[in-house]
């Protein structure tokens, strides 16, 4: 454990060291004085270095950087094709992948938490991971049930020693670093994004509540044609075994994928979001493509249930019935609605019909029987809401995000970032009918 300590200072290092590189040093304006080269094609180089760098830095390092370089990737299709491309391959890196923890550190966890006989638990063990997590890695193992004696392949999920202290770390020095993601995507906040993760770390830090929420999401889910959720077979705070799953990455997919791998993934990914909260009473909170799975007979597999949204009353009725009267153009119903819910304040006065064109653009999807999300549209909604001179960025000042919906939000605008990597289509005004409260179908 002497070594922790050691590590922490040389991730916080790294973190700290990002503003003086480069990238740093142009976004508060050196470049251009240095270079005079115009301000359009030093904003196009400094975007892409600055991006270079702190996607390279943030691949290096485990705990909250790597979390938080996760939630980010989603949000990737947001972003211009000459900015994306350069690193859109270290952002699927940043999914799937980290520096592995050394065996003998991986061999104590195990016997800590499983006892110091824990290989007799196994059949076999692979030493080398199969996988990383944002705060452990897993490993390919097979398991033997201690009661029946049967053996089943098993994902190993291990935390990292010194986890929680390292989220903490990066996450603060993280916060500091706001103009850097600035410079990538001009009006991107990120303060709400740390605020909601570092809320999310007690619960991911104990893989015993991760395992209790993958159990109600596969007793939800026993038997169903359409997603998979593999069982759990032992769960202590720090070491998360549970039921090995074949499939292709969705990664993969946005990468390689034929058009109907990915019109069936962003299908599932949709069902998974809309259904999860009526079925299980919970939301899938991370919705970041190194978690699914396109399972052989063409299920959605989900291997990842450690940031979930507790949603007993399945979801809020009042968002199936503002989205159905958006669509049917009744703009003093929502207004009313809205209101009523907390994202107009009571005496904030507000045009109903300037308040309904910011909204419909944004609900195209559910517009028409089938909708494919594609990156241009997601560039074309974020610069239509995040241009200072814009109406709609305009009208947004006037309305709040109520705290009980920032969440589910979040996940939302995940879930449709994904979508948009995958550049999906589907039909998913019939999902949204199904399984929305409150959303009535549309003529």
């Amino acid at each position: 454990m002497t070594d922790i300590p050691r590590r922490a200072v040389s991730r916080t290092a790294k973190l700290a060291a990002l503003p003086l590189g480069f990238a740093g040093r142009t976004v508060l304006g050196m470049g251009k004085r240095v270079t005079g080269i115009a301000s359009d094609v030093i904003s196009a180089e400094i975007q892409q270095r600055t991006a270079e760098q702190l996607f390279s830095v943030l691949g290096q390092l485990k705990g909250g950087a790597m979390k938080f370089g996760q939630a980010l990737s989603v949000f990737e299709a947001a972003l211009p094709d000459e900015i994306a491309a350069p690193y859109r391959q270290a952002l699927t890196k940043l999914q799937e992948a980290a520096p592995p923890l050394p065996v003998a550190s991986v061999h104590k966890v195990l016997a800590e938490q499983l006892g110091p006989d824990w290989r007799d638990r196994f059949v076999e063990f692979d030493d080398t991971p199969a996988a990383a997590a944002s705060i452990g890695q897993v490993h390919r193992a097979v398991w033997r049930d201690p009661e029946t004696g049967v053996s089943r392949t098993a994902a190993v999920k291990i935390q990292y020693p010194g986890a929680g202290d390292a989220l903490l770390a990066d996450l603060k020095q993280l916060s500091r670093l706001g103009g850097m993601f600035r410079a990538i995507q001009p009006g991107l906040d990120v303060k709400p994004l740390l605020a909601e993760l570092r809320e999310r770390i007690t619960e991911e830090l104990d893989y015993e509540l991760e395992a209790e929420s993958q159990r109600a999401f596969a007793a939800a889910y026993v038997d169903d044609p359409e997603i998979f959720i593999p069982a759990v077979l032992s769960a202590s705070p720090r070491v998360l075994v549970t039921e090995w799953i074949e499939g292709t990455p969705l990664a993969d997919i946005i990468r390689e994928g034929t058009e109907e791998q990915r019109n069936t993934a962003g299908r599932l990914m949709a069902t998974l979001h809309l259904s999860a909260p009526p079925r299980a009473g919970l939301l899938h909170a991370d919705p970041h493509p190194g978690n699914f799975r396109l399972l052989p007979d063409g299920r959605l597999g989900v291997i990842d249930f450690g940031a979930v949204a507790r949603m007993p009353e399945g979801t809020p009725e009042p968002i199936g019935r503002l989205l159905g009267l958006s669509l049917r153009g009744d703009a003093d119903a929502v207004v009313a609605g809205l209101r009523e819910e907390g994202f107009v304040k009571p005496t904030e006065p507000i045009d109903a019909t300037a308040l309904l064109d910011y909204i419909r653009p944004m609900l195209d999807p559910v517009a028409q029987e089938e909708f494919r999300f594609t990156r241009a549209w997601l560039r074309a909604e974020a610069t239509r809401l995040a241009s200072p001179k814009s109406p709609a960025f305009q009208l947004s000042r006037q309305l709040n995000l109520p705290p009980s919906y920032l969440l589910i939000h979040r996940v939302t605008l995940g879930s449709i970032g994904v979508l948009c990597q995958l550049e999906a289509k589907a039909p998913y005004r019939g999902i949204l009918e199904r399984w929305l409260p409150g959303f009535a179908p549309v003529a």
